[in-house]
């Protein structure tokens, strides 16, 4: 696929399956994200990658435990329930501002590169023909997922990336008229 079909046509899927992406797949993805404007190069960004049944079943156990320590109810954990089970692949993608550096950028500079990264992510797997989709909410939020992904204070999970197979396509065009969006001088 080229890289202008890749930008014009990527969709957020919620209907994903196995297959996930292979090792070496999941390494062309990280790489893209690691590949993103970066102003000073600060890295300001880290990733998780949740794929083994035992991660996956922790990833799912957190997100459960999270309602329940939280006291979100029962529609929260029918929700938790569905996105533990969304896809066969989880990269939970976390902004780390850099400030050890001489000269660090603004952390709203950094958090954009982090941002880059978790979309590149999501156009190297479409790229591979995998479908994905970006969720953040409440989950983005809880204690014992941030703990889990080893945040400090200033950390924050911008979103996880549930990747997988396709079960239906999704080609609906999006953001068509232009006009809303864009002035011209």
């Amino acid at each position: 696929m080229d890289a202008l079909t890749l930008l014009t046509t990527r969709r957020s899927s919620k209907k994903l399956a196995a297959p996930a992406p292979s090792a070496a797949q999941i390494e062309t993805m990280l790489q893209a994200a690691t590949q993103v404007p970066d102003h000073g190069n600060m890295r300001p960004f880290r990733f998780t990658v949740i794929e083994s049944a035992d991660g996956l079943q922790r990833f799912r156990d957190l997100l459960k435990q999270t309602v329940s320590e939280l006291n979100f109810g029962d529609e929260a954990m029918q929700k938790a329930e569905k996105v533990g089970q969304m896809a066969p692949l989880v990269i939970g993608v976390t902004f780390c501002p850099n400030r050890d550096v001489p000269k660090p950028k603004p952390e709203w500079e950094q958090m954009l590169t982090a941002g880059c990264a978790a979309y590149a992510l999501q156009l190297a797997a479409s790229a591979q023909g995998f479908d994905n989709v970006w969720i953040s909410g409440m989950w983005v939020n809880s204690p014992l997922l941030r703990d889990a992904f080893g945040c400090t204070d200033k950390d924050k999970i911008i979103g996880l990336m549930m990747v997988g197979t396709p079960t239906e396509h999704n080609a609906q065009a999006k953001n068509t008229d232009l006009a809303q969006f864009t002035a011209r001088w």
